[in-house]
């Protein structure tokens, strides 16, 4: 501690000095706001990975499996929805779909025989299904639509940043179902083939689906 010595009648007094410790106690109470106002986020937590950058595939790889698994379960077989598609698409849209502002998405089952194919689409017959509807899946290279982003209806555009972010998630969605599921899948011996599929398609003309896959077996 500063000392100051005073003279008084010939004595010498010593007087603290107090400056130093109010410095020090203002210094001590800026930091404890400081500690109190910063938050400590763990290394992998689910915090440290709200603060890093949007990873659509990161998204993709971590969101399919739920998705393959909510299609698996609400899934209709074709041959049951085919001639209710043809006759009052309002009400197939109501029952089996999940609504979306471009077209309700139906999860679908079915087996079926594989035709022609052209760009990764193939035409499948399918037993049960009106002859006027044509039902497509899609076997890439390209993925294209974002039927598995939306089919469950809970993937909002106000969870994402901006539309960008939005669209990157369907895309990376895509990719995840074709990693797990076309992964290995000869495309150039479809034809021919008995296949079992599992997806989802969007219900804009009921004579023509185009589906999605989430699970693809070839027989």
């Amino acid at each position: 501690m500063a000392k100051v010595e005073t003279a008084v009648g010939g004595a010498s007094f010593v007087k603290p000095s107090y400056g130093k410790w109010i410095a020090v106690a203002i210094a001590a109470v800026v930091v404890g706001a400081i500690v109190l106002d910063t938050k400590v986020v763990r290394v992998g937590s689910e915090s440290d990975i709200r603060q890093q950058a949007f990873s659509p595939d990161v998204y993709g790889v971590d969101t399919f499996p739920r998705i393959r698994d909510f299609v698996a379960q609400k899934a209709v077989e074709a041959s049951e929805i085919g001639a209710l598609a043809l006759s009052d698409k309002a009400k197939l849209a109501e029952t089996y779909g999940t609504a979306s502002s471009t077209g309700s998405i139906i999860p679908v089952k079915f087996e079926g025989v594989v035709g022609e194919g052209k760009s990764g689409l193939y035409n499948v017959t399918i037993d049960g299904v009106p002859s006027e509807i044509r039902v497509r899946v899609q076997t890439g290279p390209a993925i294209n639509g974002t039927d598995l982003r939306d089919v469950p209806g809970d993937i909002a555009f106000g969870d994402f940043k901006n539309q960008i972010e939005y669209q990157n998630a369907a895309s990376a969605i895509n990719r995840a179902m074709k990693q797990v599921v076309l992964e290995g899948l000869d495309t150039s011996a479809l034809t021919g083939k008995t296949i079992q599929v599992t997806g989802a398609f969007r219900l804009i003309n009921p004579k023509n689906w185009l589906v999605t896959p989430t699970e693809v077996t070839v027989r």
